[in-house]
């Protein structure tokens, strides 16, 4: 491929070999990212994810193929004309000594300021941009290694944003945060994908994170690249549970959250739910160590694929049709057979008429 590619991807790499030392860990490796894109790297831990970024950054020696940016080889730009372009926020702490906030963001103007290093205006005015555009306004004057985890990893960020990059690379930007800050920092990310049509390229651990906010994932496993695909292609329960080798517990695609394993034995309580209704009561069983079943739920309940994960049973029905005699029937023969019936629902419509009928026949074991 020629150094001047042409292709619509800001980022591309053309069979990437990546590794440590002179040992290749990943081959083969073409990543496309393009402008106002999220591109997420998921995977076990180990699987090399930090490694291509590393690489990507020029932060490890490449080892086989090409990293473009901006249609160019990066073996062929300067730093600084790679600073101008890309902007880099890694896991590694940086302990700048007797800095502010507003001054750690001020050396993201590096690649504008000279040897020197001296502000004009506009560089102070592109600070002031990147701060508000972080919330860290309030920041400015304190110093950097007396604020929190979360508060740090914003004014890095701004720092980034103040290069006025065209694409930003992320390893782990959530990790250690609290869930405001893991939220606040993503969501700083979208708006500047949203507005500045920034190419933003990630590693992420949380998997219902990374569903919600990409635009396309790259699956990293077992020294290669596994899959790759939209959220909706990559995130089902199959999936995610072979790509990182769940044996306990399971994915739930649906709702994008980790279930653990349904606790085993001959179900004690019979729960009716629906809706949503059963959800706290199934973690609750499922925490205390009580088997139970669940029913009767539409496959389509919003609840349904957490029953599956927890309960011992499900009695199901087909989504959009009135519970039928012989779901009926076996509901409630399981139902007799356990110590104790939770009743969760207050109302009850056409299509699930029946659980009205199991709640009533229930009645005297039933704990609303």
């Amino acid at each position: 491929m020629r150094d001047d590619c042409v292709t619509n991807d800001f980022v591309y790499t053309d069979d990437l070999t990546v590794g440590y030392g002179k040992t290749p860990l990943i081959r083969q490796i073409r990543l496309h990212i393009k402008k106002g894109e999220i591109v997420t790297l998921i995977g076990p831990n180990g699987a090399g994810k930090s490694t291509i970024l590393k690489t990507i950054i020029r932060q490890l020696k490449l080892l086989g193929g090409t990293v473009y940016l901006d249609g160019t080889s990066m073996m062929k730009m300067s730093e600084k004309e790679i600073a101008t372009r890309m902007a880099v926020l890694m896991t590694e702490r940086i302990h700048p000594e007797l800095m502010t906030c507003e001054e750690v963001v001020a050396t993201g103007r590096y690649p504008y300021t000279g040897r020197l290093g001296i502000l004009h205006e506009q560089d102070k005015r592109k600070v002031k941009e990147a701060l508000q555009l972080v919330h860290g306004e309030a920041l400015a004057g304190q110093d950097f290694s007396q604020i929190s985890d979360g508060q740090r990893q914003r004014i890095l960020l701004a720092r980034a944003i103040c290069q006025e990059p065209q694409v930003i690379v992320l390893d782990e930007p959530t990790s250690f945060l609290d869930i405001r800050h893991k939220l606040e920092i993503l969501a700083i990310l979208k708006e500047l994908v949203r507005q500045k049509k920034t190419a933003v390229l990630m590693s992420l651990h949380e998997l219902d994170l990374a569903q919600k906010i990409s635009d396309y994932v790259v699956c990293v496993s077992q020294n290669r690249i596994d899959r790759l695909g939209t959220p909706e292609e990559i995130f089902t329960s199959s999936y995610i549970s072979e790509l990182y080798g769940i044996t306990k517990g399971s994915f739930q695609a649906e709702l994008g959250c980790l279930e653990l394993e349904p606790v085993k034995g001959t179900p004690k309580v019979f729960v009716i739910g629906g809706n949503g209704s059963g959800i706290p009561v199934y973690r609750r069983l499922q925490r205390q160590g009580i088997p139970f079943a669940a029913g009767v739920l539409h496959k389509n309940d919003v609840e349904y694929p957490i029953a599956k994960a927890l309960a011992a049973e499900v009695i199901e029905e087909q989504p959009f049709e009135p519970i039928k005699e012989g779901s009926f029937q076996r509901a409630a023969s399981v139902m007799a057979s356990c110590e104790q019936v939770i009743c969760c629902l207050t109302e009850f419509g056409t299509m699930n008429q029946k659980n009205q009928v199991l709640a009533e026949l229930g009645k005297e074991k039933t704990a609303f």
